[in-house]
């Protein structure tokens, strides 16, 4: 197994220090595996996406228009 070095900022570390019956380096393991997952899920929906970047941004505007206007009403 390959072994990586994580930089945490020291009040982070403080607190984990707390739990030290929690094996972080296997909480870092699993969050990395399931971010990788969840990118691999996307990679493999836009490969077979007909839409385009610009289909895709005109998309983007309109859910940006219609969360304004929602928001914008309360």
């Amino acid at each position: 197994m390959t072994n990586i070095t994580l930089a945490i900022p020291e009040e982070l570390f403080r607190r984990m220090r707390r739990f030290n019956e929690i094996k972080w380096s296997e909480i870092a393991r699993r969050a990395i595996e399931e971010r990788i997952n969840d990118l691999e899920t996307i990679e493999n929906i836009v490969s077979k996406s007909k839409l385009t970047i610009e289909d895709a941004e005109e998309i983007g505007k309109k859910i940006k228009k219609s969360s304004y206007k929602r928001f914008a009403e309360k």
